[in-house]
């Protein structure tokens, strides 16, 4: 949706430009395969073609937590809009994200972004990842492959978006603790292609030792590392694995429920809340 010019007046009034803190890309078909070793497809991430429909399958196994992990078609942009509003037409969310269209080319493409920020009034936006924030827990018994997915992820990001691209768009790397020397090295690499951000799941990272918390001392030298640089770090709603603790099907790793169920969703994307 276009600013209005009554927005853009008040705005231009304020003195204000608008950053949109929690702006979203969704990831290209290779985002996850483009930089990652053929050799290790078959461990970590590849696409299977079953009854005429694409899934991605990670570890191993075919994911269904998201309905159409291709995005085209897909829901038509704002289509939720009144529903957040209070729902005042009492609309089923599900028969809304049902209306589809093409995928439009700013959902993938920098440059057709920037003009659609231009439309909307909005000068800068951090931009975090779709599919990226779920892939992380159905590979969390295997902290290699976390590591190896989440590599290649970041060069496809640094790729085709940037992280400071134009001083406007700054895409968000992300970083998982499964291996702490692999974060650090992955947050230093970051920092020398200019980004102004991280993001992570909330969630206790699943190490070859065990789960430990965040807060882990082990995990110091990262943090300190991040301290050190005055990066901004976003811990962002993704499938952090807590609605079942490895012990029921009960997350975007299994299925795709087909129904709202917000107290297991507060707790499966929010647990830091």
């Amino acid at each position: 949706m276009a600013a209005t010019p009554e927005h853009r007046a008040t705005l231009e009034s304020l003195g204000i430009q608008p950053f949109d803190a929690d702006n979203h890309y969704y990831e290209a078909l290779d985002a996850f395969s483009r930089h990652l070793d053929p050799r290790h497809a078959t461990r970590v991430f590849q696409w299977a073609r079953i009854d005429g429909r694409s899934y991605p399958v990670i570890g191993g196994e075919v994911f269904r937590g998201v309905k159409n992990a291709t995005f085209d078609p897909v829901a038509l942009p704002g289509v939720l809009a009144d529903y957040f509003r209070g729902n005042p037409n009492n609309d089923d969310p599900l028969e809304l994200l049902s209306r589809h269209e093409p995928i439009r080319p700013e959902y993938r493409d920098r440059d057709a972004r920037l003009s659609t920020m231009d439309a909307q009034g909005i000068d800068r936006c951090w931009m975090f990842p779709t599919l990226g924030m779920i892939y992380e827990e159905p590979l969390r018994e295997d902290p290699e492959a976390v590591t190896l997915l989440f590599t290649a992820f970041n060069r496809w990001l640094d790729e085709d978006w940037g992280f400071a691209y134009l001083d406007r768009i700054y895409a968000a790397p992300y970083i998982t603790l499964v291996d702490v020397d692999w974060a650090i090295a992955e947050l230093d690499w970051a920092l020398d292609r200019g980004a102004r951000s991280i993001v992570m799941r909330p969630a206790a990272p699943t190490t070859a030792s065990g789960r430990r918390s965040p807060a882990d001392q082990s995990f110091d030298p990262f943090w300190a590392r991040v301290n050190e640089s005055g990066i901004t770090v976003v811990v962002h709603a993704g499938d952090s694995g807590y609605t079942s603790h490895g012990y029921a099907n009960e997350g975007f790793t299994t299925d795709f429920a087909g129904a709202p169920q917000p107290i297991k969703m507060l707790q499966l994307e929010r647990p830091i809340e």
